[in-house]
């Protein structure tokens, strides 16, 4: 159907558009913009005075908990929370129930994404069978059922033949290889940030040095290797330097972080907040300043929500025996919204970090909006004001640090292929 956007403030970075004009959808594809193409009919018009117009937000880590863990949600129910949230795409790692490391796995979640019929799901194949860090898996199988990149997640890979064989097995399928860094012998079963917060709650701690030696130790083997990296979920203002240097040399790495690394601390724990164990865990002040200059520099590509949604018993447990994970797929829009207003990142910078680099990381034809390309588009209410709680999260999980917190932006329609998956 013909869809025409009207009146909204486009921002599209791939093309250096940053201004009011309108937008035009034809089969499933963005048609035009600022004047209608010959014979176009619109079957539908949305007004988007005072709202911006953007790509479909690209969320590179998603855990959604299904096959496996329904109990927690499901593709459904966090789909469904995505698309409230602008997210059209999001980055299924592989660490499900069972392991995504055959195309069986990746053929099941494709389908039962279809059926719900609400955002695209992409997938990153295991990158040593079962996760176990021991033998490598058949990526190039995994690569033809439709992974878009290889990952051991957060299971450690202890040998460092192994890591080198996985890197260079990825390099030679043109495969993007996904690190999480951390040395699992200084993790020791840890909960929160070494330092004064952890001592004074008497809680089993993470030292920066389980970051910053595993990235040194990967960056190493990239150099070695060739392969193309990305680097996620980084926590700490040392790796932030390590990997500003990487590139610098010229490796070929990228890195993410999480919203609520931008804006929590270990002092946010207080009195032992279950909502606030994560892994990697909340830094110091320093750490997140740095993660922000590091943005604010280019040498963290993205901005991701690593929402990890669990049912509330999860976290009713001592804080160190509850499950690490946050609730924030809702909140991914907003808070990437405010760093515009808190840093010195210009909007049309922060919408590329939420939509063009994830695509270009993912290797996605999305995440732009130029004429001819599939119409995945957020429109965004800017001014809209609402407080974070059990009602207002469209996830089921509720488990989100930033209860009781007013957020300002919100979407007001998701698009997915030219068609209105969410309007508010």
């Amino acid at each position: 159907m013909g869809i025409h956007i009207k009146n909204g403030h486009l921002i599209d970075p791939a093309n250096q558009i940053d201004q009011k004009t309108d937008l035009f959808i034809e089969h499933d594809k963005v048609a035009a913009i600022g004047k209608a193409p010959a014979g176009f009919v619109a079957e539908q018009v949305i007004d988007a005075s005072g709202q911006y117009v953007m790509p479909g937000i690209i969320d590179l880590q998603a855990h959604l908990r299904e096959p496996g863990e329904e109990y927690k949600a499901t593709i459904a129910s966090e789909t469904r929370a995505a698309v409230a949230g602008g997210i059209t795409t999001l980055c299924l790692p592989p660490d499900t129930l069972p392991i995504i490391d055959t195309p069986a796995v990746i053929e099941l979640i494709y389908r039962r994404n279809e059926a719900a019929a609400c955002a695209e799901i992409v997938t990153l194949g295991a990158l040593t069978k079962g996760l176990a860090g021991e033998e490598i898996s058949e990526m190039y199988e995994l690569k033809q059922a439709g992974c878009v990149g290889v990952t051991n997640a957060r299971s450690p890979i202890a040998n460092t033949l192994v890591m080198r064989r996985a890197m260079e097995y990825a390099a030679n399928f043109d495969l993007t290889i996904f690190l999480k860094p951390e040395d699992h012998s200084l993790t020791r079963k840890g909960c929160a940030h070494e330092g004064i917060i952890s001592t004074r709650l008497g809680l089993r701690s993470i030292p920066e040095a389980a970051e910053t030696m595993a990235v040194a130790r990967l960056l190493m083997l990239v150099e070695q290797t060739g392969v193309r990296a990305h680097f996620c979920q980084l926590s700490t203002a040392k790796s932030v330097q390590m990997i500003h240097r990487a590139q610098f040399d010229g490796l070929p790495v990228t890195a993410d972080v999480s919203t609520h690394h931008l804006y929590l601390t270990d002092m946010d724990i207080g009195y032992f907040d279950a909502n606030c164990h994560v892994i990697p865990p909340l830094r110091t002040q320093r750490d997140m300043d740095g993660l922000r200059a590091g943005l604010v520099s280019g040498t963290i590509n993205a901005i991701c929500s690593d929402h990890q949604p669990h049912e509330p018993d999860a976290k009713l447990a001592p804080f160190c025996e509850s499950e690490p994970g946050m609730s924030t797929i809702d909140t991914l829009l907003p808070l990437a919204l405010r760093l515009a207003e808190e840093t010195e990142l210009g909007l049309s910078e922060v919408v590329a970090q939420l939509t063009l680099n994830p695509a270009e990381i993912l290797g996605l034809d999305t995440g732009r909006l130029d004429v001819g390309r599939r119409a995945d588009i957020c429109v965004v209410d800017p001014t809209q004001r609402w407080t974070v709680s059990a009602e207002t999260l469209n996830s089921r999980g509720k488990n989100s640090p930033f209860l009781d917190w007013e957020m300002q932006g919100r979407a007001s329609h998701t698009l997915l292929a030219g068609r209105v998956v969410f309007q508010r």
